[in-house]
């Protein structure tokens, strides 16, 4: 059954239910409406799907001003001070950093290449072998890098790792940059 949705209180900038409305169950945790807590003491309400649930708690809210993310790798974040991942926090002085590069680059027959291929074979197959020059299309190449790089990090008790899939050489350097770069902080705090 398919009930109208609840009509707002006019006051309530959260657009929640009236208390009025005849679909609410005071008897259920945050008036059956879900995303809403019951109990006043925890805290201002948010929205529906934007409230913070569960024991982990998203390491990237209480950084302080004064340290400021630097850089980040994959779901890692880097301040001057600080090592913020998934797994919790640590000095970024000492800790010890890892990448491997699991991509492979292979190199074949351009797409485009084997289209004009056929595409001029086709049109001037009847022109005294004209069709036959649309076979050096064939002769384009390119270049199709897969697989990922693994960053992990560790130190005072944390291990975090990371698989940051690449599509390009480009970006499996850039990686290893931000790799470097972390490493260099990690020696001279």
């Amino acid at each position: 059954m398919n009930y109208p949705p609840p009509p707002p209180d006019p006051g309530d900038p959260y657009g929640r239910p009236a208390p009025s409305d005849p679909y609410a169950q005071p008897d259920m945790p945050s008036g059956g409406y879900p995303g809403y807590p019951s109990d006043p003491a925890a805290g201002p309400l948010v929205p529906y799907g934007k409230e913070q649930t569960g024991g982990w708690h998203s390491p990237y809210a209480p950084v302080p001003e004064n340290d400021a993310v630097l850089t980040t790798i994959g779901d890692i974040a880097i301040t001057q001070t600080t090592v913020i991942t998934p797994a919790g926090r640590l000095p970024i002085k000492g800790s010890v950093w890892t990448s491997t590069d699991m991509s492979h680059t292979t190199e074949g027959i351009a797409t485009v290449g084997i289209v004009l291929a056929v595409v001029t074979v086709i049109l001037f197959v009847g022109l005294c072998g004209l069709g036959l020059l649309g076979l050096l299309f064939l002769l384009m190449k390119e270049q199709k890098t897969q697989g990922s790089v693994q960053v992990t990090v560790q130190g005072n008790g944390v291990y975090h790792s990371t698989m940051i899939p690449v599509h390009s050489p480009q970006a499996v350097s850039q990686i290893m940059q931000s790799v470097n770069y972390a490493r260099s902080l990690a020696a001279t705090n």
